[in-house]
């Protein structure tokens, strides 16, 4: 490579070292998943704020709107910047994608609120949330492509490793500035100074590591394989048609997918975030506790994605994913049992001791997956089933003769629910209360804890099962920037990588929460929400195990 010095004569320039490559690579990643985090992170301090004048149901709607846009719009980014880095070249792409991020994040911190103008203010942050994850879908694609491109061939597992780290830094540093910002305002101003103003200092934050993201990005010149495709004339003209619309690549798109992506969405997700909802809805922890346990699980696991992946380069990209995904497999539902037994044993006891049952007559029960906030469900059945869903009780269900009225039997004891279909709002309302406080006095008396008590929490064995979570995660997602980079050639590299990536990630793996949630809330079993991750996790095991090639030490110049 070479520049015009002032003289006219070309001088070499000095190619940037694989070390400033890995950090400015991953930095930048890092402030991106910072960016996306906070916003996860302060989504009940957005509420408030965005859509206060909201009648109920539109605020639920524009609130899973919200939460699901940034997701939605991954692929559709992974699209867009993967054409470019394909055509154009990688630097520029992903500068221009860790640019749109923290000008996102940034402007939300500058936003007015629904009482300064109204339905504007929601509008305006859903659009910035739209262009996070835009943003985001371009931006591991070619963060992990040009760190690879640039290491050398038996070393690619450790370097692309150091991008993976990005998630667990942008996490942890996510969760410090909101921490050390609510503390410290408490202390300056009072514990509602945070809610009011102090959330968009997080977002403001961004500012700072947008301008050093940058600087460090545009210290780079172009990765070796791409200049070297370039000066050759085999650059792509057509990217989405070479990737889609031949079989040969389509069907490497669709292995990725299935073989790895569908379990590391599912896996990662389950590990870091749903197992958060688990503890805080079912088993009632409180949020400090769980915020310190997660804050040294993600600690751990920054340590976790370099040794998996350099651990690829000795031995093999698909021996450790496939480790990592069937460790997964196993521990879901044994760990997320120890997790109450560990955080909430008396909870663990009293369904051991004392069974609850519902029953009802099956027409009378509907399956409460509402995503619009819009249903109503004032049956009797659905009734008894919401309370001892809010109140993160197993249950199971009995059919009862038609027409009769639901009934809670706990142990022996037997509360009987009431129908408020057809009642007014404020009629069915107090119906509705009055059914859930029989029902949590029946679960007290029989020993449901309604939170759970510290004095019985065994801390250090929930963090071993944390743990357990880590290693799978860690040693399915260390090596996965290698393999998927190695597995396309140059000239579609990024724009076939980045759309599997993106739809395990963003889709499978952004929406495991949600549905999760909502398997739990139909069926009744605080565990029943595990099989949505688990079965993406099988795909991925069987898939993994009889179709992927392994891909170490591929050169990718063919």
């Amino acid at each position: 490579m070479t520049e015009i010095a002032a003289d006219g004569i070309e001088a070499p320039v000095k190619a940037p070292s694989l070390r400033t490559v890995v950090v400015a690579s991953s930095a930048g990643t890092t402030f991106e998943w910072y960016d996306f985090f906070v916003f996860g992170s302060l989504t009940g301090v957005i509420q408030k704020t965005f859509f206060s004048g909201l009648p109920e149901t539109a605020g639920i709607a524009a609130a899973l709107a919200l939460f699901g846009a940034g997701f939605l719009f991954r692929p559709i980014g992974a699209l867009v910047f993967g054409r470019i880095g394909d055509r154009v070249g990688r630097k520029g792409a992903f500068l221009v994608t860790v640019t749109l991020m923290g000008g996102a994040t940034v402007a939300i911190g500058l936003l007015p609120s629904y009482g300064q103008v109204g339905l504007l203010s929601p509008i305006l942050l859903l659009a910035m949330r739209i262009v996070q994850g835009f943003a985001l879908g371009g931006e591991y694609g070619g963060a992990a492509i040009y760190v690879a491109e640039h290491a050398k061939v038996g070393a690619r597992g450790g370097s692309t490793g150091w991008v993976q780290t990005s998630a667990a830094f942008g996490l942890f540093a996510a969760l410090l500035v909101i921490l050390v910002t609510r503390l410290t305002l408490g202390k300056a101003f009072g514990p509602a100074a945070f809610d009011s103003w102090g959330w968009r200092i997080p977002f403001l934050f961004s500012a700072g590591l947008l301008a050093i993201s940058i600087y460090m990005r545009l210290k780079l010149a172009e990765s070796p394989a791409f200049a070297a495709m370039k000066a050759e004339g085999g650059v792509s003209k057509a990217p989405f048609t070479e990737a889609f619309g031949q079989w040969k690549n389509l069907q490497i798109v669709l292995l990725a997918l299935f073989a790895i992506m569908s379990a590391q969405g599912a896996v990662w997700y389950t590990a870091f975030f749903y197992v958060q909802t688990f503890m805080e809805k079912f088993l009632k922890v409180e949020p400090a506790t769980i915020n310190g346990l997660m804050m040294a699980a993600v600690a751990v696991s920054a340590v976790g994605y370099v040794l998996f992946g350099w651990l690829s380069d000795k031995i093999g990209r698909k021996p450790v994913m496939l480790f990592g995904m069937t460790l997964m497999l196993i521990a879901y539902f044994p760990a997320f049992h120890g997790l109450a037994a560990t955080l909430n044993p008396a909870l663990s006891e009293a369904e051991q001791r004392t069974p609850v049952t519902v029953l009802a007559d099956p027409a009378d029960c509907s399956l409460q997956f509402d995503p619009i906030g819009k249903a109503a469900f004032t049956s009797s059945c659905d009734i008894a089933k919401s309370a001892l869903a809010n109140a993160g009780v197993s249950y199971v269900n009995e059919a009862a003769p038609a027409g009769q009225a639901a009934m809670v039997r706990v142990g022996m004891a037997t509360i009987d629910s009431l129908d408020a279909r057809g009642a007014p709002k404020e009629v069915a309302k107090a119906i509705k209360a009055r059914v859930e406080g029989k029902i949590k006095e029946g679960l007290a008396r029989a020993g449901y804890p309604a939170k759970a008590d510290p004095k019985r929490m065994n801390l250090a064995g929930a963090f071993g099962i944390l743990l357990i979570f880590v290693i799978a995660a860690t040693a399915l997602y260390g090596p996965i920037a290698a393999c998927l980079v190695e597995l396309f050639p140059t000239r579609i590299r990024y724009t076939a990588m980045s759309l599997p990536y993106n739809i395990g990630t963003g889709w499978i793996g952004g929406f495991v929460p949600f549905t999760a949630f909502a398997i739990v809330a139909a069926v009744g079993n605080i565990y029943a929400g595990l099989w949505y991750p688990f079965a993406f996790t099988a795909i991925s095991v069987l898939t993994c195990l009889f179709l992927l090639p392994e891909t170490k030490g591929r050169s990718l110049r063919d």
